[in-house]
């Protein structure tokens, strides 16, 4: 039973996982729902061939990320709120947000 109990210990302790695209310079989708009081793990893909910096003021959070590749951010725990992010190189097109519930 104690084996039982240990090996569920991962699986409890693991961050949810959100992901988020960069395609011709915009964040798909533009807004995600996370839960608040947890921290999260945050994938973000670059489609581009370019690089875009995901920026955040709120979440204090800064990532260059290469065209074509991905990069991971962990976030959190989120008070209840909307934490906007942009694209530093794009910021007038690269923008969004992520609601925390």
């Amino acid at each position: 039973m104690l084996a039982t109990s240990l090996l569920a210990l991962p699986a409890i302790a693991a961050k949810p996982v959100f992901e988020i695209e960069i395609r011709n310079h915009l964040f798909e989708p533009s807004e995600i729902v996370v839960p608040a009081n947890t921290k999260i793990k945050l994938i973000i893909y670059n489609r581009d061939s370019t690089a875009e910096e995901f920026e955040s003021y709120e979440l204090n959070r800064e990532k260059v990320i290469m065209g074509n590749r991905k990069a991971v951010v962990f976030i959190g725990p989120l008070k209840p709120g909307t934490y906007p992010f942009f694209g530093e190189f794009n910021p007038n097109t690269a923008q969004g947000t992520i609601v925390a519930e």
